[in-house]
């Protein structure tokens, strides 16, 4: 009879020597799905979030509890619709899949043309920052016009639309790019660090950390003093469903971090009212990241617009994250520049 033994003890088997080969394989299997429907889980999630707090957006802080999808809302959505933050969420995930890292010239590309579809969901500072690039204005500039325009640009676009960065980027590289995704049409940089702290979480959870371990991850990554303050001190504070950036990105780590489970997280983030899609959204992210796919109730999977769609998407950003290069700007000749050498520290603006 076969002898098996490890560090810890040592006992006769009565099982064939392939039977634990079988079963370590089977093992690591289940442990490899169960990481990748983390993956999954993350933006399937964000996008569960967005379509349950899409009829309340706008509102006050629901008496009765909603549990489920249902119609309705500022722009009388169908049951189970998301808005333009799963649009814009999906415009990074495929161009992070189309250039195989990030690009800022695909990308707004992509968030323009996720614009022209459904333009009357966008938020005030997006709406005019594609409209000036439409007109001719590039990006940057036209970020700071729209700052000044709107005597300030901390609302919360470019935090829900940036989480597909976590789960391409290990962190701190995550840091950095999401700084910069931010950056493309939010002039103020308070935006980008929420999204930047958030992104972290998500990155790690993706990657098997404990929502603890990621936490304390992300707020020793955060260099800005507001942001450090008010995320890393969540607790300190009651959650606000804010258009503002950091009460938004506030609101869904307070639910998340509150919550037992990803279905709990997503509801308690909805039923606050106020931006409940894009906090829904949010806390979604980070919910489905934790948890993973499975862990999501069966009936919002059935009943989401697109399921398919985002699975897919989710499987495919995922499979080439470990391919994802930090590269730095290209020569006119579409060459690195010859002084460079190992990893360039500055992220691409076209897609080679």
């Amino acid at each position: 009879m076969w002898r098996w033994s490890n560090s810890s003890f040592c006992t006769l088997s009565p099982f064939p020597k392939g039977f634990y080969f079988l079963l370590c394989t089977y093992t690591l299997l289940v442990r490899f799905i169960s990481g990748t429907m983390r993956h999954v889980g993350s933006l399937v999630a964000l996008a569960m979030g967005d379509a349950l707090g899409a009829p309340l957006e706008g509102s006050r802080q629901p008496e009765v509890w909603l549990t489920e999808y249902r119609p309705g809302g500022r722009h009388s959505r169908k049951k189970g619709e998301f808005t333009d933050d799963t649009l814009q969420a999906i415009a990074v995930a495929e161009s992070l899949v189309a250039c195989r890292g990030f690009c800022e010239k695909d990308l707004v590309d992509k968030l323009s043309v996720s614009y022209i579809q459904k333009p009357e969901w966008f938020g005030p500072t997006s709406t005019l920052f594609f409209d000036l690039v439409r007109s001719g204005t590039v990006p940057h500039h036209a970020a700071l016009l729209v700052h000044k325009k709107n005597h300030g640009s901390r609302t919360n676009g470019s935090v829900m639309r940036g989480f597909p960065l976590g789960i391409f980027y290990p962190a701190p590289e995550v840091y950095e790019v999401s700084l910069t995704c931010s950056r493309l049409t939010h002039y103020d940089p308070v935006g980008g660090h929420c999204s930047a702290f958030l992104n972290v979480m998500v990155s790690d959870m993706c990657r098997g950390s404990l929502r603890a371990v990621a936490f304390r991850h992300a707020r020793s990554l955060c260099t800005n003093d507001e942001v450090h303050a008010v995320l890393g001190s969540y607790d300190h504070y009651d959650p606000d469903p804010s258009l503002d950036s950091v009460l938004c990105s506030h609101a869904a780590l307070y639910s998340f971090m509150h919550a037992k489970s990803a279905e709990m997280a997503i509801l308690s983030a909805v039923n606050l009212g106020g931006d409940a899609d894009t906090v829904g959204a949010c806390t979604g992210a980070l919910a489905g990241a934790c948890w993973g796919l499975d862990a999501l109730p069966e009936r919002w999977r059935n009943g989401l617009e697109r399921y398919d769609e985002l699975v897919q998407l989710a499987l495919q950003l995922w499979s080439i994250k470990e391919d994802a290069k930090v590269r730095g700007p290209l020569t006119p000749a579409g060459s690195p520049p010859a002084s460079a050498t190992g990893p360039y520290r500055r992220y691409p603006t076209h897609c080679r």
